[in-house]
């Protein structure tokens, strides 16, 4: 194997890997590290044909990046012998501040850039670099890689991404909107795309990032234009433990009332509000729908506020852009929950997206692109599970070979990916009725198939 490439990828709950044979297209290795600090955490780790977990206490990301190396080498579920063969590490990393605006190799100088936007980026910006560093002690001599999650972002005009504040605000501190999740919304972008039969340039999009964090994003014309996040990834949509949208005098009158400090303040709304604010209990949206179902009041309350926010923003880009092709859903809620899609798109059928009930039910393995949108409906409905790991091992491999530009210049290989690796069960069309289930937008693009679990 003379090009593995390694990719890290720390949310605020989970880390991310995959372990990719650059030289045969292949992945090794794949897997996830979730609910990191809490608890029940757990490794999922994919490797040669077989799916193994494994909990183990992560209270930090630090134990977690540590699981994921000692499971990667492992003698009986690894997939390679020692450290040494990996070429290079991609590591996604949330906020640049205004320093950077692609992805960059990792230096002592662009580490301690990255320390100094930690407030940015406070759930991320930790995570991120405790994985840089835990990754540099292992493997100090192959080159580790920076893919910006705000890069994306860099297309938005003046008028999306300022704010209406002092200028000087904007001159001497940068303050602006920068966006996050950016390396899931060109993936996804990019597949939409595809899937419709278009050119990238030629399609506008609202994509649904919907996880612990979530973001969206109105994409004019194959590039960012506008998006929910802002100068942190707080602003927007409801989230696991961040309240998004909110008055901006309302953390002034808490304040006032309490005596909380900027800091105590601060860790509210990031670690203690959204879906564990309202719930009292829970940030996972598994164990909110259960409790749902159980009568919990609170978590059926929880479910509605997060559906109707996706919803507004979902009305707001429908206004900016004019014209939707597709909407797409991705990030885990996304992937897997057809509640939260189903009532975020429910009464938008006079404005020409229909969402069909029996696909949206079905579509919830995360592991197949599916076309949940009724057959008359004007607007696209995917489902996209997104691939930032791929788009990370084509930057770092790019970087390491001098070849690296920006996203509009680039032709990624996700581009002409196909539905190939996805398995077929005929039986769902089959129940359903319906040779319409499975998404086919042109004769050059390949069905979208949906993989479920028996």
């Amino acid at each position: 194997m003379a090009m593995v490439i390694l990719t890290l990828n720390c949310g605020s709950s989970s880390a991310k890997y995959q372990v990719y044979d650059w030289d045969n297209k292949e992945v090794l290795a794949n897997g996830v590290v979730e609910r990191i600090g809490i608890e029940g955490s757990c490794i999922t780790h994919k490797a040669k044909g077989n799916k193994t977990e494994i909990k183990s206490a992560c209270p930090t990301h630090k134990e977690a990046i540590e699981l994921i190396l000692n499971t990667i080498t492992d003698k009986e579920i690894g997939v390679i012998p020692d450290m040494s063969v990996i070429k290079a590490v991609g590591h996604r990393v949330l906020h640049g501040g205004d320093k950077f605006t692609k992805s960059v190799l990792i230096t002592p100088e662009v580490l301690e850039t990255f320390r100094s936007v930690v407030d940015l980026g406070p759930l991320h910006m930790p995570a991120n670099i405790m994985g840089i560093e835990a990754a540099q002690k292992v493997m100090p001599n192959v080159p580790h890689c920076a893919i910006m999650d705000t890069a994306w972002h860099q297309t938005m005009p003046e008028e999306t991404f300022m704010y209406a504040v002092p200028r000087e605000w904007y001159t001497k501190h940068a303050a602006r909107r920068y966006g996050f999740h950016g390396t899931s919304f060109l993936y996804t972008a990019k597949r939409a795309a595809v899937l419709l039969g278009k050119e990238p340039k030629d399609t506008n999009l609202i994509i649904c990032h919907i996880g612990n964090g979530s973001s969206m994003c109105a994409v004019k014309n194959g590039q960012c234009y506008d998006t929910s996040m802002g100068i942190t990834p707080l602003e927007g949509l409801i989230m696991g433990t961040r309240s998004g949208d909110v008055d901006p005098a309302l953390p002034f009158y808490i304040m006032r009332k309490t005596g909380m400090s900027p800091e105590e303040m601060d860790k509210a709304l990031n670690k203690k509000s959204g879906c564990l604010g309202i719930t009292e209990k829970y940030s996972d949206r598994r164990d909110i729908e259960i409790a749902a179902a159980n009568g919990d009041k609170l978590c059926q309350l929880c479910i509605e506020m997060e559906a109707l926010r996706i919803k507004k923003y979902v009305g707001a880009y429908m206004a900016e852009l004019g014209h939707v092709d597709a909407i797409v859903f991705t990030a885990g809620v996304g992937e897997r929950g057809p509640i939260t899609r189903g009532k975020s798109l429910s009464g938008l059928e006079n404005y020409g997206i229909k969402i069909d009930a029996q696909k949206n039910e079905w579509s919830f393995t995360g592991n197949a692109e599916t076309c949940i949108s009724a057959d008359d409906s004007k607007t696209k409905i995917f489902v996209i599970p997104t691939d930032e790991e791929l788009v990370m091992t084509e930057d770092a491999f790019a970087l390491m070979q001098g070849t690296y530009d920006i996203h509009i210049s680039l032709t990624f290989g996700i581009q002409f990916k196909n539905a190939g690796n996805l398995f077929l069960l005929t039986f769902i069309s089959i129940i359903s009725g319906s040779s319409s289930f499975f998404s086919k937008p042109s004769e050059n693009v390949p069905p979208v198939f949906l993989l479920a679990y028996l």
